[in-house]
């Protein structure tokens, strides 16, 4: 698979941060961080309706919006994501150090 190209069935964290950012990486620097997480935290509304009253394929494209907002703004920022994801869950829930968790439930792991 093309470093810069989302293949079929080889969609990782990583390859898709890299996707959007050759996708629009311009576009998203000029746009910058703050109006970013404006667009960010529009999509997660459009998410809310969708699970409130969408379809399952609605419901599943606003998914796919709200994590390529995400990757967008960790992209401006520099952050390697997937990198990110694997030291905080890539081995154990972090509250507890279990897998499956066992937190208390009422509590955020």
């Amino acid at each position: 698979m093309n470093e810069q190209t989302v293949g079929r069935g080889g969609l990782t964290i990583g390859a898709l941060q890299r996707q959007i950012r050759a996708m629009y990486g311009a576009k998203d620097e000029a746009r910058g961080d703050a109006a970013t997480f404006l667009w960010l935290s529009e999509e997660f509304g459009e998410l809310a309706t969708a699970l409130r009253s969408g379809t399952d394929e609605e419901l599943a494209l606003e998914m796919a919006d709200v994590l390529a907002w995400l990757v967008t703004l960790a992209n401006i920022r520099g952050v390697d994501l997937e990198a990110a994801v694997q030291r905080k869950y890539g081995t154990a829930c972090p509250g507890c150090c279990a897998v499956p968790c066992v937190c208390d439930p009422s509590e955020k792991p």
